[in-house]
């Protein structure tokens, strides 16, 4: 473990004596945003009354599949503010109106149309931003962006108000976004931000439109934003959110055997959360009593012949807001393991270049994931409730540069578990960084858990990441260092793989079309990598090539090869597989795409190699402005000696009528089919099939993203050997209301 603390000492020097690089970026432009006394109407008209004090901005620059060359399409942006709101307007030209992907969207579902919108770097620390975008009917999409992971996220949601509509010549949308939504500098004389602004527009190519131009050498996209200045003494007021909630859930359950008698539940509970911006830049959450369920079905996975645990995304919006400031290289922090909280408080913000974020929870249902070399499994302690402490703490350096530390803890009777990290990254020049992350735990394990997953008493171990990118316009290299103890264990985050040590060295290269070509883009990627467990012994050595093209209809795709030497069960094996994906729009309204892997894996219930046959394809068609259908499915074949060995294939249906922006009806459908041939597992009993039916109704009205009916039916439904058919294992009907009251 030593050699991990001596490499962290010289990374962590070199970070905290960095100094800002001097910034080499084309001159931006500085934007001055008037204050104006009376707000205009959001309703997608652009009366000159209500704009003739406006800034105007002109998107001149094709970003996107061209490299910074004359936009082809006019587009003109207006901004305003008032002192309570930002207002945008957007008139976007298009000689085609008839072409114009304009349809009623759920929130954040927006990205395959056409749409406008604007990035604000509210810091101006050219580090972390929010992104309001909006399709030519209204529909709205919001995301965070965080360039010190390279990161975006869409599940993000603010409270604002935006409308759109299709015009002669082109589309008009108009958005107001409180200040209260954002967070930004106290205290401040003047605002400075940064800011940019965007349109979309989607045809033979998905053609980007800014207003300042691009840098394909830069690791970064809110480097490259204009300022914007004005926005004199803003204050945050009271600015108090209370959202209270009721929630009802009448449900039946029964064990798999079609005799057993139906038991119900019946459970209605109020809660409320809190929102507090006690200063313009800190912000106060707080859960009571939540409901914390997950009102929409997880997009379906299929989990056969897997060592290692599946991951689902968090969905709820008391961890949402203000989720970036605990982001780091690696997953230290995944909400999703406080599954049922009875309280919650977070507490986060960023002051003078540097932010912080606290969460507490008291948590009923205690789980977590126990992570090897090989797989992991999910531990559960019953009906044992936990408390939950997370901290960040993030100081920005220089013009790119950051430290960081995280601290996250549970604690039940007989376990705990707790894990310090120090991180940061450094840029040695505009194109060259390294990313490095130290993270230390301890663990204490019940009897229950030591017994049933042969662990000790007392776990602790250490853990260290390092990243080195180097970019240009026209290629990029890459390598990295992963060195994971044995018994290192992160429970609040989703860490599913231990004890390996890891070198990754890999690179890319890419061409770009001519202007007006209809190939826009193509090029390779690949990596070599080699990865032991702590006692030397080789895991894996991989080495894989891919290449990349982009043409008409947003055709776009990868292909390749991968090859190993992978270890299991002390057996050594030789994979070898072609992989391919690719996406296309046939039609302007349909989107088709397939993912697949044709070649070797091993067949780990058999500790054999087998030949597999992963096919992933998917539809997206949007029929007419209001109905949209959403087909994905997986096939997996896997055949070793002997014959096939198992037929798994699930599909996941959802459709939709978006009656208007806020209402919508949903149907989902998830079916999983698993065949074994039972004779070839030569260890396991298995059944020779196991079926899984499940369907969802909603009905759902949302004034806003916390002001919102829920309506909605489920049932499940099983089938295995032992069950002649499909076999409903629960039922259930629910409705959620909740409203946000501001002050």
């Amino acid at each position: 473990m030593e050699i991990r603390k001596v490499i962290l000492a010289l990374c962590m020097s070199i970070l905290f004596l960095a100094q800002g690089i001097q910034s080499s970026y084309a001159k931006k432009q500085s934007y001055s945003i008037p204050r104006i006394d009376t707000a205009p109407t959001i309703d997608a008209v652009i009366d000159f009354d209500e704009w003739q004090q406006a800034h105007i901005v002109d998107l001149a620059y094709e970003t996107s599949p061209a490299e910074n060359a004359p936009a082809k399409v006019k587009t003109t942006a207006y901004m305003m503010e008032d002192g309570e709101h930002l207002y945008f307007a957007f008139k976007a030209e298009d000689p085609s109106p008839e072409n114009i992907l304009a349809f009623l969207r759920d929130r954040d579902r927006i990205f395959q149309d056409d749409f406008v919108g604007v990035v604000v770097d509210t810091f101006n620390d050219e580090r972390k931003g929010f992104e309001f975008f909006v399709n030519a009917l209204g529909a709205q999409g919001d995301l965070t962006i965080d360039d010190t992971q390279n990161r975006e996220d869409s599940s993000w949601d603010a409270v604002w108000e935006s409308l759109g509509q299709v015009t002669e010549d082109g589309y008009v949308v108009e958005m107001a976004i409180p200040y209260r939504a954002l967070r930004f500098p106290a205290n401040a004389e003047e605002q400075t931000w940064g800011i940019r602004f965007l349109r979309v527009h989607p045809r033979e190519s998905r053609t980007i439109y800014a207003d300042s131009p691009g840098d394909r050498a830069q690791d970064c996209s809110l480097c490259i934003a204009n300022k914007v200045t004005g926005m004199p003494s803003l204050e945050s007021g009271t600015n108090l959110d209370i959202t209270p909630t009721l929630t009802h859930v009448q449900s039946e359950q029964r064990d798999l055997d079609e005799s057993t008698e139906w038991e119900d539940n019946s459970d209605t509970e109020l809660g409320a959360d809190i929102r507090w911006a006690m200063t313009e830049n800190w912000i106060l959450n707080a859960t009571l009593n939540p409901d914390f369920s997950q009102v929409e079905a997880d997009a379906g996975q299929l989990d056969i012949n897997r060592t290692f645990s599946l991951f689902f995304p968090e969905a709820r919006p008391f961890f949402l807001d203000g989720a970036e400031y605990f982001s780091t290289a690696n997953r230290l922090v995944h909400t999703r393991n406080i599954a049922d909280p009875d309280y919650g408080l977070k507490v986060t913000g960023k002051q003078n270049g540097s932010s912080s974020g606290v969460i507490v929870a008291r948590d009923t249902n205690t789980s977590f994931l126990l992570p090897g070399s090989l797989g992991s499994d999910l531990a559960e302690l019953e009906g044992v409730e936990s408390d939950v402490f997370i901290g960040r703490y993030q100081m920005d350096i220089g013009a790119k540069n950051n430290f960081g530390a995280l601290v996250t803890h549970r604690k039940a009777d007989g376990y705990d578990n707790t894990v310090t990290a120090l991180d940061g990254k450094y840029f040695f020049t505009e194109n060259d960084s390294l990313q490095v992350q130290y993270m230390h735990s301890d663990s204490s394990n019940p009897i229950s858990i030591q017994e049933e997953f042969d662990v000790a008493a007392e776990q602790s171990d250490d853990a260290l990441s390092l990243r080195y990118r180097h970019t240009k316009r026209d290629y990029g290299l890459r390598a990295s260092y992963s060195d994971f103890g044995e018994d290192f264990r992160a429970d609040m985050g989703f860490i599913g793989r231990v004890n390996y040590k890891q070198l990754v060295l890999g690179g890319n290269y890419t061409w770009y079309g001519e202007e007006g070509s209809d190939w826009t883009r193509w090029g390779f990627f690949g990596d070599w990598d080699r990865t032991e467990d702590q006692s030397g012994r080789l895991l894996e050595e991989e080495s894989e090539i891919h290449f990349n093209l982009r043409g008409p209809k947003q055709f776009n795709t990868n292909f390749g090869v991968v090859t190993r030497d992978r270890l299991y069960d002390d057996v050594m094996f030789k994979e070898d597989n072609f992989m391919m994906w690719f996406e296309f729009k046939p039609l302007s309204n349909l989107t088709l795409g397939n993912f697949m892997i044709i070649g070797d894996q091993i067949d780990f219930a058999n500790t054999q190699l087998g030949h597999r046959k992963l096919f992933e394809p998917y539809i997206n068609w949007q029929i007419g402005k209001h109905l949209n259908l959403r087909i994905s499915g997986t096939t997996q074949q896997l055949k070793v000696p002997g014959g096939e060995l198992f037929n798994a294939k699930l599909a996941d249906t959802r459709i939709s009528y978006q009656f208007s922006i806020r209402s919508r009806l949903s149907l989902t459908l998830q079916n999983t089919s698993i065949e074994r041939n039972q004779a070839l597992y030569l260890d396991d009993e298995v059944d020779a099939r196991s079926k899984y039916f499940g369907l969802q109704v909603i009905y759902s009205y949302k004034i806003n993203p916390l002001s919102l009916v829920y309506l909605g039916y489920s049932d499940n439904a099983f089938e295995d050997d032992n069950l002649s058919s499909l076999t409903k294992t629960d039922k259930t009907i629910f409705a959620k209301f909740s409203y946000m009251w501001q002050y």
